[in-house]
């Protein structure tokens, strides 16, 4: 069993890459699909709020198989399971944050604009110093239980056949006809769920000003 649990812990390196590189590129991109949604222009808003749509209106799992192999089914182009894993992702999570920061950004009081305006703040100065550390105080909750639910996504990857944490536990089940190494999996998942509550508990707590 020890064998195993070393198994287990060496794949979650790849389940751990898939999580800071989906959050690396979602993040920020979240805030640009935000502008696209709240943009004034139709030509813009219109495409961002149908791709949000789709994006939370169907399943990781079908948006993985589709980004895996629609490429080459459509293009003749193909390209690693673990580049494809980390686009879907990517393109899955930046519609949920830009709803989170579409939220936090409308919930502050126009008026704030005009006051930077009289102080002569520009567009730029007004919203890294006055709109976003307001948005980021407000929306820091919401985007902990996206994180959360990130690290328990990255067991789809397994979808188009990478080998991250639950596909070696399952493996493992299978040849040792046993559930233990999936419980074993179970714990794992928990640990770093608890590793990231912690953190965004800490932060949260730093903010509360």
């Amino acid at each position: 069993m020890g064998q195993v649990t070393l198994q287990i812990l060496a794949s979650t390196g790849q389940s751990l890459r898939i999580f800071f590189l989906t959050l690396i590129f979602s993040l920020p991109l979240g805030f640009v699909v935000a502008a696209g949604k709240m943009s004034r222009f139709k030509i813009i808003s219109v495409p961002v709020n149908i791709y949000i749509m789709i994006m939370r209106g169907t399943p990781l799992i079908l948006q993985l198989i589709f980004v895996y192999f629609a490429p080459y089914y459509i293009f003749g182009v193909t390209y690693s399971r673990f580049t494809a894993c980390i686009v879907a992702f990517v393109i899955n999570y930046s519609a949920y944050f830009a709803e989170i920061y579409r939220g936090g950004l409308q919930s502050i009081d126009p008026g704030q604009h005009e006051a930077c305006y009289v102080l002569g703040l520009n567009r730029a100065d007004e919203f890294f110093y006055v709109k976003l550390p307001q948005v980021i105080r407000t929306v820091f909750p919401s985007i902990g239980n996206e994180v959360v639910t990130l690290v328990k996504d990255t067991a789809l990857a397994q979808t188009i056949g990478i080998a991250e944490l639950f596909r070696t536990a399952q493996t493992a089940s299978a040849r040792m006809f046993s559930v233990t190494p999936i419980f074993i999996a179970g714990v794992f998942y928990f640990v770093m769920n608890g590793v990231v509550s912690k953190v965004f508990d800490f932060f949260e707590k730093k903010m509360r000003y």
